[in-house]
């Protein structure tokens, strides 16, 4: 193929709104079951009406899917499941025409145990190196090399019949790279040309405070520094052999770094490293005003300083949908084990997540918006029988897992499947049609058209920084360029700041002008 001209780095992705793609319960173009590539091409227009600047898409690469393509096994293959090469190629360009750029997810930390490399290594050959295999402890090697544990809960080690053992921070079938090896290294920066030399224009980097593990493998303790394998120093010279490559094609970065040191999560933001991260501590902020208010000055406060722009996220293919979240009443919302004390309020939860949307877009930085969230999509329950997430089986059916955001998009109300395309692969609910994107498009109401005129209105905050007005307990109100932002999360209508203009409301005034609870407006100072 032709190289095409490379993505141009013009500073884009410091404001930008990035829609993310989970492609599998996105759109079915051939009827399976299955959303597909081919269901995305068709949609384009949808999200090019949307108004977003760059789609990020979670992985599409050839998979066993025993972690929803996060177990990869062929980086320059797309997955028969999703469609081809040519395809993702053509998407790309395709979304690019229409002012949309495109955001791929890479795997660094682990492999598919059916990657090729791991198959080489269990075989015995030299690609054994490019893993983490050590002995048991024991009289007869029966324990684990140590107690690292799994993210998805039992043991990190697996044992071979051989009876050596091999380490998986996650599944079982996601075998951890040894990135002490140049190999590794190398491999990777070569996958970031191949997809760059695509026209991709920047890449998610998945789980990446964890590839560098201690060497010895020693057993953890809580405390211990520095950590045997969370954010270890040695990290940021992959990170900047990374940026460098990035450079060349005028492409850019965001990590998924879960860390609650400031300090040194600033560190993989510094110019040549990472150009963003993603920001946690927003989206896991109960609604409570004074709480995200610190969320929100600590974030912009721990960027400063290397002058990366923060980011902003309600919801993810990981997490609790944010009208399902919202809806609870407890603040101490578990994230790990999405445990709840109360039922869910669906219209409160409604009306809040419909004001974070207008809080979280006028904020200064990037936004993502996880698919279905600009239709207020609520957390659906999925039977037990079927469940897919591997976080479900290996905590013994205690966890419920993640598929509850992952259920298919309902895109017309008047068709099978809500027009998803053939028998989704997760249920939707029953009522799911009620949340249609076709509905709501012609509705100037609904959750979508909020999003659409906020992305649209956007702009009015301008580029520069937040500045805090003074307001009620339980409301937040600050001004950026021209505009101002105000959210009530108190229990009672509060009146507005003088302005000029009511640009956009989440919800309606009440009678007498004032701002009710649980809503947000945007004004024209």
């Amino acid at each position: 193929m032709g190289q095409p001209t490379p993505a141009t780095d013009d500073g884009w992705w410091r404001s930008a709104v990035i829609y993310q793609v989970y492609v599998r319960s996105f759109a079915d173009g051939d009827g399976d079951g299955t959303g597909d590539l081919a269901g995305v091409r068709a949609r384009l227009p949808y999200l090019a009406e949307l108004g977003v600047d760059a789609l990020w898409f979670n992985p599409w690469y050839k998979s066993p899917m025993k972690d929803g393509g996060y177990d990869v096994a062929d980086y320059r293959a797309v997955d028969p499941a999703f469609g081809t090469l040519a395809e993702a190629e053509k998407l790309v360009a395709e979304a690019r025409e229409l002012g949309i750029r495109t955001i791929v997810d890479i795997v660094p930390n682990h492999v598919s145990d059916q990657h090729p490399w791991f198959r080489a290594a269990l075989a015995g050959g030299p690609e054994r190196e490019l893993f983490h295999f050590r002995p048991g402890r024991g009289a007869h090697g029966e324990l684990p090399p140590n107690h690292w544990q799994s993210e998805f809960g039992g043991p990190a080690w697996t044992r071979l019949p051989d009876g050596d053992w091999y380490l998986h921070l996650f599944a079982p079938e996601q075998p951890d790279l040894n990135w002490a090896h140049p190999a590794v290294r190398q491999e990777h920066e070569d996958i970031l040309r191949f997809w760059f030399e695509r026209g991709v224009a920047g890449v998610r980097i998945d789980s990446a405070a964890l590839l560098a593990k201690d060497p010895e493998l020693p057993d953890f303790t809580e405390g211990r520094d520095p950590h045997p394998y969370v954010d270890r120093d040695e990290l940021h010279d992959v990170y900047r052999a990374w940026r460098a490559v990035a450079d060349e094609y005028g492409a850019v970065f965001v990590g998924e770094v879960w860390l609650p040191d400031t300090e040194r999560f600033a560190r993989y933001l510094r110019p040549d490293e990472l150009h963003t991260a993603f920001n946690f501590s927003f989206m896991t902020c109960p609604w409570d005003a004074a709480r995200l208010r610190t969320s929100i000055d600590d974030t912009l406060a721990e960027h400063a300083p290397v002058n990366a722009p923060a980011t902003w996220v309600l919801c993810n293919h990981d997490v609790t949908r944010t009208v399902t979240r919202y809806g609870r009443a407890d603040t101490g919302f578990d994230f790990a084990t999405k445990a709840f004390g109360t039922p869910t309020d669906l219209p409160q939860g409604t009306r809040r997540a419909r004001a974070a949307a207008l809080l979280s877009l006028a904020l200064p930085g990037a936004v993502y918006v996880y698919q279905g969230e600009e239709l207020g999509l609520p957390e659906a329950d999925i039977p037990p029988d079927r469940i897919e997430d591997p976080m479900h089986a290996r905590s013994g059916g205690t966890d419920p897992g993640r598929d509850g955001c992952r259920v298919p998009l309902p895109w017309a109300a008047g068709e099978p499947h809500a027009g998803f395309g053939g028998e989704p692969w997760l249920p939707q609910p029953d009522g799911w049609a009620a949340y249609a994107a076709d509905r709501q498009a012609v509705d100037p109401g609904s959750m979508l058209s909020l999003y659409r005129e906020a992305i649209r209105l956007r702009p009015e905050f301008g580029d520069g920084p937040l500045t805090w007005l003074p307001a009620p307990d339980g409301v937040l109100a600050f001004g950026r360029a021209d505009a101002l932002c105000v959210v009530n999360l108190a229990d009672t209508p509060v009146d507005l700041p003088a302005h000029t203009a009511l640009l956009l409301a989440s919800g309606p005034l009440d009678t007498t002008g004032r701002l009710p609870a649980d809503t947000a407006v945007w004004l024209r100072a």
